[in-house]
């Protein structure tokens, strides 16, 4: 079928399972990143499509916090085992016991960043040669400068002015040894993509994502959730509202949004009104101007 005669969201299924079937076939020992946040879910939709009758050909690899939303992890566990998929978990907390990452101090501090570490200890231990990952390019300013075969040197680290040309949907994946490749599928869906694509395709998803009651202080502009490992500061205090979270993370900078919208509808439509990118709900990336950039430079997803 003649691309034109294609809907959008088709034409960005058929981009995307065409990229992992490239992965499959170009490395050796390719993994997924799976959070158990609705980019990876549907990279795990889209997995399966891709290779369908056979099971997803790569594992699925969680960097795991510690301070993670309880729903999130529940979800991941269920559909790793709905799927008969290997899930591999390494843990942000082994790394700083072993003395390989520093706990942060201060007012807000977050783990998120630390996640860096655990994973490029992963990605050397279980010798992957590229990770795909559910990042899209509408996100963040850092990530809309990435090819879909993001290269990373022997160190892990991404350097935006020495990327590949993408000419033609030709992908290079040659790389020396010690170097790996994140490839992102997602890089040309948006925020509306994705949630259309989750309504046409019935995909369920962590109750976080609808509205729903919950304890939350508005920390510089943030709703942070009750748990426990957010620490109020003097003059702070929790307070019961209606909300739901646009993107799934580390709980300690991962903000919720108010909102009533408790259907995929509903969400659809909110996202067509929204004046915030869903980003805008993460407090890790308001330290700085190039926070997300100095993150992936160093190695992050």
């Amino acid at each position: 079928m003649s691309s034109y005669n294609l809907t959008h969201l088709a034409q960005l299924e058929h981009e995307a399972i065409f990229i992992m079937r490239e992965v499959a076939a170009q490395f050796e020992r390719p993994a997924l990143l799976f959070s158990g946040g609705k980019d990876s879910i549907v990279m795990v939709r889209l997995a399966q499509k891709a290779f369908a009758p056979s099971k997803i050909p790569f594992p699925l690899v969680h960097i795991d916090t510690g301070h993670n939303f309880t729903e999130a992890i529940e979800f991941r566990d269920w559909l790793a085992k709905d799927l008969g998929a290997r899930l591999i978990v390494r843990y942000v907390e082994d790394s700083i016991k072993a003395g390989r990452a520093t706990e942060e101090k201060g007012l807000n501090p977050s783990r998120n960043g630390l996640q860096t570490v655990t994973l490029l200890d992963a990605i050397e231990e279980l010798k992957f040669d590229a990770c795909l990952g559910g990042a899209r390019r509408d996100e963040e300013k850092a990530r809309a400068k990435e090819r879909f075969f993001s290269h990373r040197d022997e160190f892990g680290q991404w350097d935006p002015k020495n990327q590949r040309p993408e000419l033609w949907n030709l992908f290079n994946g040659r790389k020396n040894h010690g170097e790996h490749f994140r490839v992102f599928p997602l890089s040309n869906w948006t925020e509306m993509d994705i949630w259309q694509y989750i309504t046409r395709e019935k995909i369920p998803l962590p109750n976080l994502y609808f509205s729903h009651k919950r304890e939350v202080v508005n920390r510089g502009g943030t709703l942070l959730a009750n748990t426990p490992f957010i620490t109020l500061l003097p003059g702070e205090k929790f307070e019961e509202r209606i909300v739901r979270f646009r993107t799934v993370g580390d709980a300690t900078c991962t903000g919720a949004v108010e909102s009533t919208a408790s259907t995929l509808g509903d969400i659809v439509q909110e996202v067509a009104s929204a004046r915030q990118t869903e980003r805008g709900t993460r407090a890790d990336d308001k330290r700085s101007e190039t926070a997300m950039e100095d993150r992936k430079k160093a190695g992050y997803f």
